[in-house]
């Protein structure tokens, strides 16, 4: 069966915008700064190219740290906490988006449906959230420097 998209793809913004102060990755969202300004004259394939490779980008750093053994688990744990989240997302994405809204509230990451790899079991979530976030951060700037930023 083939996977749903929406029709209509919502601003991957988290009102956390720094490229109004210079920076070419937003530390929020990690668009590039012409993404983030031209957001709302792409089409609608070009605003899911860019999230495709957001989630390629958060999902490479979350696969380093954590294992999803159980995606609905972990999909029903998001629906009963009502956060938002997009099913057509990759559940490493899920995890993110977990713990950057309640990385306090986890005690036990099993009960979510994932697990911590070996090297990060001891780390506070908290830690491992802002962690994971900085992360995503050098790799999106990386990628930006190795594809757009060539001079």
């Amino acid at each position: 069966m083939a996977e749903k998209l929406p029709t209509r793809i919502p601003t991957p913004c988290i009102g956390v915008c720094s490229t109004g102060i210079g920076d070419n990755v937003c530390r929020g969202c990690k668009r590039y700064a012409a993404e983030v300004i031209y957001w709302n004259s792409y089409t609608e394939e070009q605003k899911r190219a860019i999230n495709r490779r957001l989630d390629q980008l958060l999902s490479q750093v979350v696969a380093a740290k954590a294992t999803v053994f159980d995606a609905a688990l972990l999909e029903s744990k998001l629906k009963a906490l009502q956060l938002q989240y997009s099913p057509h997302r990759s559940p490493l994405v899920w995890v993110f988006e977990l713990l950057r809204a309640g990385a306090r509230q986890i005690v036990d990451t099993t009960q979510f449906g994932f697990a911590l790899e070996p090297a990060y079991k001891d780390i506070n979530l908290l830690t491992l959230r802002d962690q994971i976030d900085q992360e995503f951060f050098l790799l999106s700037e990386a990628h930006y420097q190795r594809y757009v930023g060539v001079v």
